[in-house]
């Protein structure tokens, strides 16, 4: 692989792995006529076809296969040997990417960062909103904030507290309804199959599996809207539910949903001095934030 520079492989790999231009361009944050031209020069340089041009995508040749597999031995390197460097990185300075989810960045998350910020002003915080376990064994991002009951083994750090999820309802919709106790005689918005693990998800299925489900979605903050505009009752973790206006808890907090807080990091990144800052200094803002997240707080309204 004489002569092949490592940035062009980046752009190889990146379609390889997305299957198309515009997927590649999204996650190399150019757009698809760069990595078109980037692509095309390249396997001219090589005189060598890399890609057959589908119908439905890119898919590599034979010969395709070969360099991305080498290729993707030598991203492993790189990305090994960027995360040892980044963990004897010992300056209070540089950027931290933090990945969590929507309903922790729409409650408690942006106070803790700006009282970090103003704490630590030489470093920058990036912000990766995901429902999913982003990759830091691959840099994706540095530091994981979410819920989770068992954690990646590949990843270290504490647990926070515990979130307790409780049942919510807007005055809308229950001035319409009845008073009851039954929840399964309630209209219910609920999680979609990519959130189907999910302690939420789990729950209604065991408890109402014959309910009325008016409306799914793939984010408890899309849940939370649709239950918002008077849709119907929503599970929602009470750090959510106790702090959106035009709510009330109809429901206590439910012990089959609650699940733990984790912030998480790599092994390879623990000591590095802004990581390790930044986690220790979450940690005790999320503690004192305990009640709200445990539902210690959470008042229940008769229906």
């Amino acid at each position: 692989m004489a002569g092949i520079e490592w940035d062009d492989l980046r752009y190889i790999l990146a379609v390889a792995s997305a299957g198309s231009l515009a997927g590649a361009a999204r996650n190399l944050g150019v757009n698809h006529t760069t990595v078109l031209r980037r692509v095309g020069a390249f396997e001219a340089r090589l005189g060598l076809r890399l890609f057959e041009r589908m119908p439905t995508g890119y898919v590599l040749t034979v010969g395709g296969e070969e360099l991305v597999a080498a290729a993707r031995q030598i991203d492993d390197t790189v990305t090994r040997l960027e995360r040892k460097l980044a963990g004897q990185d010992l300056r209070l300075s540089g950027a931290i990417r933090v990945t969590s989810t929507d309903t922790l960045m729409v409650s408690i998350l942006p106070e803790i960062l700006a009282e970090f910020r103003a704490a630590h002003p030489g470093i920058g915080i990036e912000v990766a909103l995901s429902n999913v376990m982003l990759n830091l064994t691959r840099r994706e991002a540095d530091i994981a904030i979410r819920p989770a009951k068992d954690p990646p083994e590949t990843l270290v750090g504490r647990r926070i507290a515990k979130i307790a999820f409780a049942i919510y309802g807007s005055s809308r919709y229950l001035s319409r309804r009845r008073k009851t106790d039954d929840l399964a005689g309630h209209q219910w918005v609920g999680p979609d199959d990519s959130l189907a693990d999910t302690s939420v998800a789990q729950w209604m299925r065991s408890e109402l599996p014959e309910s009325e489900v008016v409306l799914r979605a793939d984010s408890l903050l899309a849940m939370r809207e649709a239950a918002r505009a008077g849709l119907g009752l929503a599970a929602l973790p009470c750090y959510l539910g106790d702090t959106s206006s035009g709510l009330v808890c109809v429901h206590r907090p439910i012990a089959a949903m609650q699940t733990m807080l984790w912030i998480l990091t790599h092994e390879d990144l623990r000591r590095t001095a802004r990581i390790r800052a930044f986690t220790e200094f979450a940690a005790k803002a999320f503690a004192r934030r305990r009640p709200l997240l445990e539902g210690a707080e959470t008042r229940v309204r008769a229906r």
